[in-house]
């Protein structure tokens, strides 16, 4: 990360003008506002208290320790198999994460870069430090991107919100936006169990209707797939996403050994976007 790679994706959150170096961990506008850049490497451009709440480092360590022993590699192939033809020189990961599935559809070349945006400045730190070529961004997908218009060739949105008229300003002219969400039937077992939160049983369906003025449905792909985990991987699974939001103050319910058999299970989407702006 350098504050020129990182400026060339920014606009200002109060005035929507660019962004540049103006110091040396700062970057500003042309009408004076002025913001800093954390050391670490990323710029918090949040205007206001979220409607949500980003990811904890437990959450993120769950996830980083359950997806370390692979169960998500088919997903985290099939995106960079989805992605590789586009021959992005530029990508944006709305709802990053540690970076796990960004970092693999990144292509090679030192001209190609990503920008990691996260609610959590965790995730953020996370992402970056996954990989050279990564910049990060503290933003709300609910407020206008500080995102400069038509700057990203893709947009890779894994189990997160979506703002439809917003990714559709910051994609370029035929961009590609890829969207992953759970299955009905993704980890079916932990619900029975009363172990995880409920999946909406039409998520697919609404989603396309949620984008259809915006993107055109181009691709989609189902994986499925029912797995032997471990009573500890049962834990990080659970505790790494939103069922961790929903657990006692004296912490998540003991994983019962019997619930070890779980169905992991995602759509996968390509839409690419309109050429008209339906506003």
């Amino acid at each position: 990360m350098s504050l020129q790679t990182l400026s060339e994706w920014l606009r200002c959150p109060n005035c929507f003008l660019p962004l540049a170096p103006t110091g040396a961990l700062r970057l500003g506008c042309g009408t004076g506002h002025s913001f800093d850049v954390n050391k670490r490497g990323f710029i918090n451009l949040l205007t206001g208290p979220p409607k949500f709440i980003g990811d904890s480092a437990a959450m993120l360590d769950a996830r980083d320790s359950f997806l370390a022993a692979g169960w998500y590699e088919p997903l985290q192939a099939a995106i960079r198999v989805v992605i590789s033809p586009e021959h992005p020189r530029r990508i944006l990961d709305v709802g990053c994460g540690t970076g796990y599935y960004l970092r693999e559809a990144l292509p090679l070349g030192e001209d190609v870069r990503a920008l990691g945006m996260d609610l959590s400045p965790t995730a953020v730190s996370r992402t970056i430090r996954s990989h050279d070529r990564i910049d990060g961004l503290v933003a709300d997908v609910w407020s206008p991107l500080p995102v400069q218009d038509a700057a990203v060739d893709v947009i890779l949105n894994v189990f997160a919100p979506r703002n439809a008229a917003e990714f559709h300003r910051v994609l370029r002219p035929g961009g590609l936006l890829l969207v992953v969400v759970p299955r009905p039937t993704h980890l079916r077992e932990l619900r029975r169990a009363g172990l995880a939160v409920e999946i909406q049983a039409d998520k697919a369906a609404h989603l396309e209707v949620s984008l259809a003025a915006w993107f055109a449905l181009e691709s989609a792909q189902h994986l499925e797939e029912t797995v032997a985990l471990s009573v500890a991987e049962v834990a990080s699974l659970i505790g790494m996403g939103p069922s961790s939001h929903h657990a006692a103050p004296t912490g998540p319910e003991p994983v019962p050994a019997s619930v070890q058999d779980v169905t992991i299970a995602f759509d996968i989407f390509g839409f690419r976007r309109r050429a008209t702006d339906p506003r």
